[in-house]
């Protein structure tokens, strides 16, 4: 985890601990609105993953008032303070890395399966 979070930190010019955070909402998201089996195998592949969704907070009363989706993480990402071209990159790069730890098949199931998410493929 610590290896992504500097990667991702590097790429956007964020801090660690927002990294971190973006980190957990952005896998958060993934397992509520994902196919649940090929996100929790991603997940199991990133040690230190079930604690930044943890410490994240997603999926609280916030959310679920903003009606989940792809707008409701975008405006918890903005709430950290990333812009729509940091929020990209990051998931780009996210979606690079679970390309390396699950492969292109599983990882292009995740973004299918996913709505609003092959944007960022």
């Amino acid at each position: 985890m610590d290896e992504l979070i500097g990667h991702l930190a590097a790429k956007a010019g964020i801090d660690e601990a927002v990294a971190e955070k973006t980190i957990g909402i952005m896998l958060g998201f993934l397992r509520s609105e994902g196919p649940s089996d090929k996100v929790q195998a991603l997940i199991d592949q990133i040690p230190g993953a079930e604690a930044a969704i943890a410490a994240s907070g997603n999926g609280g009363g916030f959310a679920k008032l903003m009606g989940g989706g792809l707008m409701a993480l975008g405006t918890k990402l903005m709430g950290l303070g990333l812009g729509m071209g940091q929020i990209q990159n990051i998931a780009r790069e996210l979606l690079r890395f679970g390309r390396d730890r699950i492969g292109a098949d599983q990882m292009g199931e995740i973004i299918a399966g996913t709505p609003g998410l092959s944007q960022f493929a």
